[in-house]
């Protein structure tokens, strides 16, 4: 007969057992978007050192590019999360929605900044800026709280965050490398 530690102890062993299998499986995703955010972050880089005196002249911008390289850092950050061996699905869940609330209070705070500080003409544009960049966080925080709940459902609400995170990075690259210069 097994005593209430003992049950403890096999219960922990079993959790870490499924959990071990279950993240063999995401591996390779979040592998790869662990290292393509790290290239696009390059690129955002790339992008402001090139075109500096510009993203500058335009108070908008700064704020779009640190945005971008905000959404890009927390595909990295959430991707390294989810490669920690041994980790229990409340643990991963506790970091995910810790790092999207930061996440979703910084880029929120930005785009409602621009937003109240661009010209009549831009508002349209930029209020779907603020509502895609709504799309990219709050699957982060919904995820956070399925892994914290025990629900394996919390990894697929990471892809169209994810998704949606590169995205939006991949157009204001677009916008801060090319548009910017026409």
């Amino acid at each position: 007969m097994i005593n209430k530690r003992g049950a403890l102890a096999v219960k922990i062993f079993i959790n870490l057992d499924k959990n071990k299998n279950h993240m063999q499986q995401w591996a390779n995703y979040f592998l790869a978007t662990g290292g393509a955010s790290a290239a696009l972050t390059g690129l955002i880089f790339v992008s402001v050192s090139l075109n500096l005196k510009r993203i500058l002249s335009i108070p908008h911008l700064p704020g779009r590019a640190l945005g971008s390289l905000v959404l890009l850092t927390n595909i990295l950050f959430v991707s390294s999360f989810c490669l920690i061996p041994g980790q229990l699905f409340v643990w991963l869940g506790c970091e995910i929605l810790a790092f999207g609330i930061i996440i979703w209070f910084m880029t929120t705070r930005m785009d409602i900044k621009i937003y109240k500080s661009v010209e009549n003409q831009y508002k349209k544009h930029y209020f779907r800026n603020l509502f895609f960049t709504q799309f990219a966080v709050v699957p982060y925080l919904v995820a956070g709280v399925c892994l914290v709940l025990k629900l394996d459902i919390g990894f697929y609400w990471l892809i169209p965050g994810i998704t949606f995170s590169f995205i939006k990075a991949l157009l204001d690259s677009w916008v801060l490398l090319v548009e910017i210069n026409r």
